[in-house]
């Protein structure tokens, strides 16, 4: 049995502002119409033989990746909670030992969920062709055959040929500088790290005892600990958090015998910069790679987006801009890495810019923050159909709600009543409240919020259907 493990823990910094740390780019249609991580599904569906997924994901994003599996249509064989990143090796064995539950022979399509691959067609034949070796124990890895001197990937230098389509592994080698990274070329002998995998769950589990076992106890500690919440296979934390923190390459791959690598041309991307994106976009005729509304004139090879607005460029080249409704960032094409720089700054000064969207996703819906000014602030909010908020109170605000399109039934104290369009009601401070939609259709409404403090942690939750806390 094929299982793909799709690793969906990453932030993605490097595309602040569109990426940030609880909305990150493996959620985000950065390069087509659905995002990172429903492409990557649908290339996972698409694969002789596979089974449904497994999905390792940070707990912070578990709506977020469930919503995305519904909307693509995929019921997954688990959901799995990092509570904090360890990395993938832990990451890999928690996924194997959860996958030898259901099949003992089973074998995983290790695949980060927020790459970009261009031929698909030319990524299943490369799966098909290291079945036969992963079947037999090794430890297949997928290398990207280089279109040029890249500085920003790990490379793999082959050794012997194994058969027509699969080579002996002979080194990991670290992200080179740029004549290291020709030099490289030149030789035709080593491709780019992609970080896909394809493995016999035992066979991965056997090398990681040898090599590494302090990580497979802790792995195996956190998922017999963990627990089943909703859809949710959530591991237990602290047995976790004991557990080190190491990539496959380095706890596994580097030291066995068994790893074999299948070259692989297929449009990949990391996606790991906007510069990235420039390169795998279309183009126009001076190399300008556009989304949203924008104009130009006298622009050559830049990556223009706007998210919410016009923009608008003149007589600049090699630049990438990129705009969203709370952050604008300028940067030349080739210094697109520094900006982690930037999320860096905004950590350290507590800006919800480094972390946040405007429009924030929760488990039945979205809200969107459109004016917020001393003691009031005006938000926007869609609740999906069928879904309701938790029963709550505030302690240091009041809300008025009033009824733009769908049907909104309203709890507040001991009454509960129904809201039509163009229909309003007042929640006053303390009171216990929920929103439910009932109907078939998004509920938007518009709230306005008026008190002495307004942040999002004056909540008091009595009641919620989706297991949150607080």
């Amino acid at each position: 049995m094929l299982v793909p493990v799709l690793l969906s823990g990453g932030v993605g910094s490097r595309l602040w502002p569109v990426s940030r740390e609880l909305y990150p780019k493996q959620f985000l249609p950065l390069a087509g119409e659905e995002s990172l991580l429903v492409q990557t599904l649908q290339r996972a569906k698409e694969i002789k033989g596979a089974a449904a997924p497994l999905v390792v994901c940070n707990a912070e994003h578990r709506f977020l990746v469930a919503e995305q599996l519904r909307h693509a249509g995929v019921e997954p064989q688990a959901i799995i909670l990092e509570p904090e990143g360890r990395n993938t090796a832990p990451a890999v064995a928690i996924a194997a030992l959860e996958a030898l539950k259901q099949e003992p022979d089973a074998t995983l399509l290790v695949l980060p969920a927020d790459h970009v691959i261009m031929e698909p067609d030319q990524f299943r034949t490369a799966v098909e062709q290291g079945m036969p070796a992963a079947a037999a124990g090794q430890l297949v890895t997928f290398g990207i055959v280089p279109s040029g001197p890249e500085t920003g990937y790990g490379y793999i230098r082959c050794g012997r040929p194994q058969d027509e389509c699969l080579r002996q592994v002979a080194e990991f080698v670290e992200k080179p500088d740029r004549e290291t990274a020709q030099s490289y070329l030149d030789s035709g002998n080593y491709l780019w790290n992609s970080g896909m995998f394809l493995l016999r769950a035992d066979s991965y589990l056997n090398e990681l005892e040898r090599f590494a076992p302090a990580i497979l106890a802790a792995s195996r500690a956190a998922l017999e600990g963990g627990q089943q919440d909703l859809d949710f296979v959530r591991l237990d934390a602290a047995a976790f958090a004991d557990c080190p923190s190491d990539s496959i390459d380095y706890a596994v791959m580097e030291h066995t015998d068994k790893a074999v690598v299948v070259p692989l041309a297929c449009g990949w991307s990391d996606v790991g910069s906007w510069s990235s994106l420039w390169e795998v976009g279309t183009k126009d005729d001076i190399g300008n790679t556009t989304t949203g509304d924008v104009l130009l004139h006298d622009v050559d090879n830049s990556y223009i987006r706007a998210e919410s607005r016009l923009v608008a460029a003149v007589g600049v080249d090699d630049l990438v801009v990129v705009e969203t409704s709370d952050a604008v960032l300028v940067a030349r094409r080739d210094r697109v890495q520094d900006v982690r720089h930037i999320v860096n700054s905004l950590k350290e000064a507590r800006r919800d810019e480094a972390t946040v969207h405007k429009q924030v996703f929760r488990p039945w819906g979205s809200y969107e923050s459109l004016v917020s000014a001393g003691r009031f602030q005006v938000k926007r909010i869609i609740v999906n159909p069928g879904q309701q908020l938790s029963l709550q109170m505030h302690h240091h605000r009041a809300e008025h709600w009033i009824v733009v399109s769908g049907t909104a039934e309203v709890t507040c104290e001991d009454k509960v009543f129904l809201l039509g369009e163009d229909q309003s009601t007042y929640i006053p401070l303390g009171n216990r409240h929920r929103l439910t939609n009932p109907g078939v259709i998004p509920l938007e409404i518009i709230e306005v919020q008026t008190g002495s403090y307004l942040g999002e942690d004056d909540i008091v939750r009595f009641q919620d259907v989706y297991g949150r806390d607080q």
